[in-house]
């Protein structure tokens, strides 16, 4: 089957992947929050509880979801309302800047794909609001070229389930034969992908360490660089799928 659409994977596939330490991350939103306040206990209590939903989600199979950040500061017990977590929040995210630059081929493949009129969709774990993902993504430029972008933050499941891949599908209004997702785990996204019928482009760069989810795959192809993407792409259209 010829390829109409391409779905990517966000951190460790368009923008690459960063080691980082959670407590540290949080560190920025607990030393705004309470400026006279040693940050770390409460930079490590929003660390602890961001590592149990993602481990929940692991063991799940992704049925639970990751939740959004707002799910997160309720069980802290944290009043997302008051003038202080609008601040602490607008700290936190600025933070991440320096690790969510966009790969240096996304915005040339991205441009590539849709001039042939492929279809682009992003497919995202993550807890964060769609307003802030929008603004990283029209940052480096990528916003106007991708067609839907779906994330779990928003949704009761995350992948590998099956609904989320789904989810993408329809707001794509494409089939999953004519779809290919791209991403850098081979769980998450390689098995999640295949799963429900669609070609899967493995990018094995990221260092997931207790992340990762044995799993056995065999993607329909690999990447050493996310601008690869499209040689196989085309390849595919060119051989008729």
């Amino acid at each position: 089957m010829a390829v109409r659409a391409v779905v990517f994977d966000w951190g460790g596939t368009l923008t690459p992947w960063h080691d980082i330490d959670l407590v540290e991350m949080w560190g920025a939103y607990a030393a705004a929050y309470e400026p006279a306040v040693d940050p770390v206990p409460l930079a490590r209590r929003l660390a602890e509880e961001e590592a149990a939903r993602w481990r929940l989600q692991q063991a799940s199979l992704g049925a639970d979801g990751t939740g959004a950040l707002d799910h997160l500061f309720a069980t802290v017990g944290i009043d997302v309302s008051t003038p202080r977590h609008g601040r602490a929040l607008a700290a936190y995210l600025a933070h991440w800047d320096p690790h969510t630059l966009a790969d240096p081929d996304a915005l040339a493949l991205l441009a590539a794909l849709r001039g042939q009129g492929i279809r682009i969709g992003v497919l995202s774990n993550t807890m964060w609001p769609r307003w802030h993902h929008e603004a990283v993504f029209s940052r480096d430029g990528l916003l106007p070229l991708i067609d839907a972008a779906i994330y779990s933050s928003e949704l009761p499941v995350a992948k590998p389930h099956a609904d989320a891949f789904h989810a993408v599908l329809f707001a794509l209004g494409e089939s999953p034969e004519f779809t290919v997702f791209v991403g850098d785990r081979p769980w998450d996204d390689i098995h999640g992908a295949q799963s429900v019928g669609m070609r899967a482009i493995l990018l094995p760069h990221s260092r997931l360490g207790d992340q990762a989810v044995a799993v056995a795959v065999s993607p329909d192809a690999v990447v050493q660089r996310l601008g690869e993407v499209l040689r196989v792409v085309e390849a595919w259209n060119t051989d008729g799928g």
